[in-house]
């Protein structure tokens, strides 16, 4: 059982704003997940965690409710915490070039949250293309096995939508949504990948804690006119997202 003291441990709480019961319960998946916290096996005590940690027992205690109410541990009276099970490895690949992007995402479930139409353009994520006079606005949730893992934003010029089917909305990649309008050629596609954490919208959307790290995607689509016709927003689970790059 690992009970050594960590004076690193309370220095990088403190170099933080996000609650340290928070961060000690991302520490503490990591050791999960690492295998250091194997299956069946007992963890340290609140006592011990605290004097590792340098904090107050109470905020072990916060953060190992979180880890329990995820189903990551178990508590027995007067036996211990006892490691439940890791959690699952289900990664959602974040291609890095637009034949990736156009892959169908296997088995997974699209929902759609809203839909606004003739939206006025706002914040695009790169400068490129002219903007259309107006853009259909959806947010979409993908989930897969019953987990959520990206909460995405579209915007798709007004003047397309109606080729855009239901069906289609349920069932592709926001690139390949885009790719497949009939009539739209892609000149130029921009992504850019940056990490960031949950706000409270994002942590019920996804099904993660406040301020867990996700992975925020941005993509800018132009067409053979040079007209901005897509641009949106991913936010993507951390622990769910992986990126995989072929150096050359």
């Amino acid at each position: 059982m690992p009970t050594a003291p960590n004076a690193k441990a309370a220095v990088d709480l403190n170099r933080s704003a996000v609650a340290r019961y928070i961060q000690l319960a991302s520490l503490f998946r990591r050791r999960i997940d690492a295998g250091e916290w194997a299956v069946d096996q007992q963890i340290p005590t609140v006592d011990e965690l605290a004097a590792e940690c340098g904090v107050a027992r109470a905020t072990i205690r916060q953060a190992l409710d979180m880890l329990e109410s995820e189903r990551l541990i178990e508590r027995y009276r007067a036996k211990g915490t006892f490691v439940r099970q890791r959690r699952r490895p289900l990664w959602c690949e974040v291609a890095t070039d637009l034949s990736g992007l156009l892959a169908p995402r296997e088995h997974a479930v699209i929902e759609v949250l809203s839909d606004a139409r003739r939206q006025q353009a706002s914040d695009v994520p790169h400068p490129i293309g002219t903007l259309a006079p107006a853009y259909r606005r959806l947010r979409r949730r993908h989930s897969r096995q019953g987990a959520p893992f990206l909460i995405a934003t579209l915007h798709i010029d007004e003047r397309l939508s109606g080729r855009v089917s239901k069906k289609d909305l349920e069932s592709k990649t926001a690139l390949r949504l885009v790719s497949d309008i009939p009539g739209v050629t892609i000149k130029d596609a921009r992504q850019t990948l940056t990490i960031g954490t949950a706000d409270v919208e994002t942590s019920e959307q996804l099904d993660v804690p406040l301020n867990a790290p996700i992975a925020i995607v941005h993509r800018s689509v132009v067409d053979r006119s040079d007209c901005l016709v897509f641009f949106g927003e991913g936010l993507y689970r951390g622990d769910m997202v992986r990126i995989d790059m072929k150096l050359k």
